[in-house]
């Protein structure tokens, strides 16, 4: 994984705003729903194709694929794997619970349903991930950016989402995932890639579904979903993996969010070289304050989020650089790489939350801000 040595690199959190017919394709396909396997197999690849380039042009040095033949980061391995034949509700947001009348307003009140694993679990469709790969190394060699990344959904997250009416227990369900899973990891770095595990669970999954536990009935379920990953991981080198960790990509109260130095040390001691977190958004913002206080490990690098993924504010470059900055002097210059605080396509929506041309504006203003933190830095 590159550091930044002689300036601040910039990127973001993988996916990506989807075309409006792609996006719709992958919808329909998630209802269960036939589709024209070629044209989304054509419609994904040149999306993959547009968005490595549209990542480059607004200045991003580590790209991704955007995501965009997934419909969404942490639900797709039902698509890829046996077993997900039942069906479960999905726990409300305790921060929208607080607010029943915005709640009701907003949606939020409504049950929400997603399969279930209720049978054995096996590969079912290597070849969704080899399709993935290629596509992105077809991008990357046309666009040539400083490097590339490609995310895979943890253990733990696909267990936040995919509810269990399987395996006797949560350790034995993020278990068998982690010895699925660690197939397509290791592919992705065979191929050339950076791996970006994303474990929203270690921070989110607090006030999602496990809001009625203790703190330390949640770790002991958080500890499960690392050493999941670690295994998963074991044969992949630190410096070639990335984790993300985040509290919901929604806007909402996020009152209820666990704090991050609470679960800062859980994501430390993932195998990954590099942490990435929110800390745009208003509720996090001021959490820049815990690399005070707690020393970031020397073999540790940065990802914060410095801009937010949730509304259609474009950063000024100078709030950016000040953002940067002030990392850069509490952990070292070349240990912070400039992100996002989440994904801007985190699932397939034909109605997405920020409007793609402006995702675009947003990370050149990211771009912008690096050049100007490299100035103040080095």
């Amino acid at each position: 994984m590159k550091r930044s040595t002689d300036r601040i690199l910039t990127t973001h959190t993988g996916s990506l705003p989807r075309p409006m017919d792609l996006a719709q394709m992958l919808e329909t396909k998630d209802a269960g729903q036939s589709v024209d396997e070629a044209s989304l197999s054509r419609m994904s690849r040149e999306a993959v194709t547009e968005a490595v380039r549209k990542q480059v042009e607004a200045g991003i040095d580590i790209v991704s694929d955007g995501e965009q033949g997934k419909v969404g980061y942490s639900t797709y391995p039902r698509h890829r794997l046996t077993g997900f034949g039942g069906s479960s509700s999905a726990p409300a947001r305790a921060d929208w619970a607080d607010f029943p009348e915005a709640s009701k307003k907003y949606g939020q009140s409504s049950t929400v349903y997603r399969p279930a694993c209720n049978a054995p679990m096996e590969w079912a469709d290597r070849d969704a991930y080899k399709t993935d790969i290629a596509n992105f190394q077809k991008a990357v060699a046309t666009a040539n950016p400083t490097e590339a990344f490609m995310t895979a959904a943890s253990p733990g997250v696909i267990a936040l989402f995919l509810g269990n009416e399987h395996y006797p227990t949560h350790e034995a369900y993020v278990g068998r995932l982690a010895e699925l899973m660690k197939d397509e990891y290791e592919a992705i770095v065979e191929a050339g890639f950076l791996l970006q595990l994303d474990c929203p669970d270690f921070a989110m999954g607090r006030h999602m579904k496990f809001a009625h536990l203790t703190d330390p009935e949640f770790f002991r379920i958080a500890d499960a979903s690392l050493e999941a990953l670690n295994h998963a991981t074991q044969n992949i080198p630190p410096d070639r993996m990335r984790l993300h960790l985040c509290w919901g990509n929604y806007e909402g109260p996020h009152h209820r969010d666990i704090a991050l130095s609470s679960v800062l040390p859980v994501a430390l001691r993932a195998r990954p070289q590099a942490i990435s977190f929110e800390g745009a958004n208003p509720r996090h913002e001021h959490e820049w304050a815990v690399f005070q206080e707690m020393k970031l490990p020397e073999d540790k690098i940065i990802i914060p989020g410095i801009v937010d993924s949730t509304t259609n504010f474009i950063e000024h470059p100078q709030l950016v650089a000040q953002r940067i900055t002030r990392y850069g002097r509490m952990v070292g210059r070349d240990r912070v790489i400039a992100g996002s605080d989440c994904g801007f396509g985190t699932f397939a929506r034909t109605t997405p939350t920020v409007e793609p041309e402006i995702v675009w504006a947003k990370l050149a203003a990211l771009s912008e801000g690096a050049r100007l933190a490299t100035n103040e830095l080095w």
